[in-house]
């Protein structure tokens, strides 16, 4: 085969992770056509063969539909371990260190929680394992861009706010946030994220190109990295995953 459909979700942090893997395929003298799509249209792209290869499934629980019996699909390989928590501004200077704190009437931690919609559901899991309702927090849920151009904010002006973020992503990379503690595990198990591979043309595939594939390990800090030169600094996927395979990406 000499072309190969790589699918991803339409977000940042997935766009970036494919067209890391992109450069490996393209090593292989692979052209790459990208099928974007939200979780829905890509259960529907699966299903009807459009799609090859997938980055990233997070397993086993996010993304375990993907992997039903009439999509085709394999998981394999291990690119980054996504995690959910929520964190605050190292700048900030809260001292607040664990979930278990923010209840605590002389918390200086701002009780608006600004929430993702994709995120809800986690959230108000966390607000109610530690009873944080009681203690004065309300969420407002916000769509997905406008509530990452709400954590850039709080990062740029360090404001002593919540922010509910999966790791890996742009919040991350530079160790700018303290990410709490949650003793209770009301965040949810860390996950695996995985590519995905049409069983179908398994046999088409070089067997040392899915072995490469099957180590390739990005990392979180990697993917943070990616995600946070295509939101803050303009490049593109393509130019970001260029800038990580000759070096560029993070610093020495």
């Amino acid at each position: 085969m000499t072309t190969v459909t790589l699918g991803h979700l339409d977000n940042t942090v997935q766009q970036a992770s494919a067209a890391a893997v992109a450069r490996v395929l393209e090593a292989y003298d692979l052209e790459v056509e990208y099928v974007a799509a939200s979780r829905a249209g890509m259960e529907a792209h699966m299903r009807q063969g459009d799609v090859d290869l997938f980055v990233s499934a997070w397993l086993p629980d996010v993304d375990a539909g993907f992997l039903a019996e009439g999509l085709g699909m394999e998981a394999f390989g291990q690119l980054y371990r996504p995690a959910f928590g929520w964190c605050v501004p190292e700048a900030a200077a809260t001292g607040i260190t664990s979930i278990a704190e923010l209840a605590a009437a002389d918390c200086p931690v701002g009780r608006e929680i600004v929430a993702p919609a994709s995120v809800i559901d986690l959230v108000r899991q966390v607000v109610a394992a530690y009873n944080l309702t009681e203690a004065g927090y309300t969420i407002a849920v916000r769509p997905d861009a406008e509530a990452c151009d709400h954590a850039a904010q709080v990062l740029e002006n360090s404001l002593p706010e919540i922010i509910p973020v999966w790791q890996p992503s742009f919040v991350h990379y530079g160790q700018r946030v303290v990410q709490l503690e949650d003793p209770k595990g009301a965040c949810g198990p860390e996950q695996d994220a995985r590519i995905l591979l049409r069983s179908a043309i398994r046999a088409e595939m070089d067997q040392d190109l899915l072995d490469e594939l099957d180590e390739l390990t990005l990392g979180n800090k990697v993917v943070s990295a990616l995600d946070h030169a295509m939101r803050t600094e303009g490049m593109s996927a393509e130019d970001a995953a260029e800038a990580w395979q000759r070096g560029k990406l993070l610093p020495r």
